[in-house]
């Protein structure tokens, strides 16, 4: 039996009884195995007209299946292995656990080489596509729906981190994997990144991916992943939700396109209301925007141990502790390539890992768009814009 299908099981077994259900894939025993002929009726064969998402590991399409519940149907592709390994990770990361402010898995199809998940079927899609997206959304981001969304995504992260063993390292918190439901109830979703770690253990020594500007620093020079590397990327979101914009945007001046960089410019000035989104209105908070501002630095900051956890995050949201007496340092901020470059050539055991992945990403580097899967964003390097979304094959 393989190291990974050990782990697997292992996993299972400290946090549910075990089961002989579905045992020829890593999932719990609550998980349906659907029928490939199931999810081709309830997708119109995979229709266009049913497609709500695509990414580079597979497509997303809206379903119904026969008692009525809408769906969304992942489709990975056969021919990807990292397709494959994304569909045993989220089998793995979110098969047996339930919390309000992730997706649910409902099940999956292993039939032939088809390797398909099946998700609830979120109405309002992601942050991406509505807050920050480009087409102009009928839904009304007011401060309250906005403390709210950051309060949920905060809650799963804290669950995923400390409320279940072992614990979960996301990799690839952003917005487009931000679902809203018809409530606008924040939806942590696309766990196919995701990381196990192990009890005991401060880190784990991966492949580098997920995407520029989410991206922690010190996990992409290194490869070393820990649930701070979640904590910066959050910090990354939060800014965004606050501001109403993407982390870069290469439309704006040079000197403002790198969301976090601007935010802590403003921050020395004290002048952190200036990068609160404009569009807000009546009920807007201005001494809460900056607040949640500068929690948004604290989780970004260089020094990884100075950054909070999510348990003390939640805390410093909803006011219960104060932030006032907390020493906010320089935030780290990788904004290109040749940035990340430079950043790895301080120490000397790091050139060959950022030698590795720098060549790995520019071959691997591609535009992924989905509202479930990975989107990608554009980045300014100076003098051109580069897709942001990265993936080092170092396993």
């Amino acid at each position: 039996m393989s190291c990974f299908s050990i782990f697997c099981k292992k996993r299972r077994t400290t946090r549910q009884p075990s089961s002989n259900h579905n045992e020829d894939v890593p999932g719990g025993p609550c998980i349906k195995r659907y029928t490939y002929r199931e999810l081709v009726r309830a997708t119109g064969n995979f229709s266009q007209s049913n497609k709500i998402g695509e990414g580079g590991f597979g497509s997303v399409y809206k379903g119904q299946l026969k008692n009525g519940t809408i769906i969304a149907v992942k489709v990975l592709s056969s021919e990807s292995r990292q397709g494959v390994r994304e569909f045993q990770n989220e089998l793995v990361a979110i098969s047996d656990i339930s919390h309000d402010n992730l997706v649910k898995l409902y099940g999956y199809c292993t039939e032939g080489d088809q390797r398909i998940l099946v998700y609830n079927h979120l109405e309002n899609n992601s942050l991406a596509q509505t807050l920050l997206g480009s087409n102009h959304s009928n839904i009304q981001f007011n401060w309250k729906t906005r403390v709210n969304i950051c309060l949920g995504i905060a809650h799963g992260l804290e669950y995923l981190h400390h409320g279940v063993n072992p614990h979960i390292v996301h990799r690839d918190i952003k917005a487009s994997n931000i679902l809203l439901d018809r409530d606008l109830t924040p939806k942590i979703s696309d766990f196919g990144l995701a990381k196990l770690l192990p009890p005991n253990a401060t880190h784990v020594s991966t492949r580098v991916a997920g995407t520029l500007g989410y991206l922690a620093p010190e996990y992409a020079i290194r490869g070393q992943v820990t649930r701070k590397s979640d904590v910066y990327s959050f910090g990354v979101l939060l800014l965004e939700i606050v501001s109403g914009r993407s982390n870069s945007d290469t439309r704006l001046a040079y000197e403002d396109q790198i969301l976090l960089e601007k935010t802590w410019i403003y921050y020395e000035q004290g002048d952190l209301e200036k990068i609160v989104d404009s569009s807000l209105g009546d009920d807007l908070d201005v001494a809460q925007a900056c607040r949640f501002l500068k929690i948004g630095l604290l989780c970004t900051q260089d020094v990884t141990r100075h950054r909070p956890d999510m348990s003390k995050v939640i805390t410093m949201l909803t006011g219960e502790k104060d932030i006032e007496s907390e020493k906010i340092s320089k935030p780290a901020i990788i904004s290109d390539f040749m940035d990340l470059k430079v950043r790895s050539m301080r120490k000397p055991q790091d050139i060959a890992t950022s030698s590795t992945f720098l060549s790995s990403l520019m071959a691997h580097s591609s535009p992924l768009l989905s509202n479930e899967t990975t989107q990608a964003s554009m980045i300014s390097t100076g003098q051109a814009s580069m897709v942001s979304t990265v993936t080092s094959e170092r396993e």
